[in-house]
């Protein structure tokens, strides 16, 4: 058995899960309603307050699908209820970030600002330093998608550390040039 897919998922107060034809689940929740598709050889199990996940065999397909469908329904009762949050830490000098109605401006080294706007479900916020952006929303993979498409913009580079990256994410720090660092340099050469 799938270790994740076996186990069971519990439904928090107030999230309503209602499994339609062909596995089409609709998933209502106090934050909001996520509907998907789900593969018609699982079958999905509402006792009570969990719902079960099965696959009817051990072939290798079915064992795939087993976990991956757990784990997807999994985030959309996670979703409809605490909702998903990601946050951008904006680093390097002249680079900030700022709100224009409900549009994200990006000013991060380009000879202009870069406008985003947000998809239906997702919501930006900005610090008043304009240094920390916060992605919220109940679509885990669209709010993931949405930080990976602002941290594309401008990736952190390696040698001063400028740039958009994950809160918690760790660059490597480069040495520059052996001449900066304390090498012989100079003019001349060697003797």
């Amino acid at each position: 058995m799938s270790r994740i897919g076996k186990m069971p998922i519990p439904l928090p107060k107030g999230v309503n899960v209602v499994v339609g034809e062909g596995n089409y689940i609709t998933v209502k929740g106090p934050k909001g309603q996520l509907e998907q598709q789900f593969p018609t050889e699982i079958s999905f199990d509402i006792t009570g307050a969990e719902v079960n996940v099965t696959r009817p065999t051990d072939a290798k397909t079915h064992r795939a699908l087993h976990g991956l469908s757990r784990s997807l329904l999994n985030n959309m009762v996670q979703g409809v209820s605490n909702g998903f949050t990601r946050i951008l830490d904006v680093e390097g000098v002249g680079y900030r970030a700022g709100l224009i109605g409900k549009n994200l401006v990006m000013m991060v080294g380009y000879s202009h600002p870069v406008e985003i706007l947000p998809p239906a479900g997702v919501v930006f916020e900005v610090d008043k330093t304009g240094r920390q952006i916060t992605i919220t929303g109940i679509d885990k993979q669209l709010v993931g998608q949405m930080a990976a498409q602002i941290r594309e913009l401008r990736e952190p580079e390696p040698y001063k550390g400028k740039g958009i990256r994950y809160r918690g994410e760790i660059v490597r720090q480069k040495a520059g040039k052996s001449g900066k660092v304390g090498g012989k340099g100079g003019k001349g050469g060697k003797k």
